[in-house]
């Protein structure tokens, strides 16, 4: 996934995110909508890094397309 399809995911995570806590303005998120949005805030994390990544591989002069999409115990946990 090159720079752009990463931040063209993060706008879709972003406006669906938005949608989701608008949604809910008049009445509390239904238990799915509550997983759901816990999903797409991981997925958001995880495009950040992984853009992170890329920027700093291509920075230091390496291949940033050898980036990697993280799992979620390491991109939730990096401020604890």
């Amino acid at each position: 996934m090159d720079d752009n399809a990463v931040l063209n995911r993060i706008g879709k995570l972003a406006d669906e995110e938005l949608e989701l806590e608008e949604s809910h303005a008049e009445s509390p998120l239904s238990t799915e909508q509550k997983q759901r949005l816990k999903a797409i805030e991981v997925e958001l994390d995880q495009c950040w890094d992984l853009l992170r990544q890329r920027r700093a591989r291509r920075h230091a002069g390496q291949d940033p397309d050898l980036a990697a999409v993280r799992n979620e115990e390491v991109v939730e946990k990096y401020l604890q």
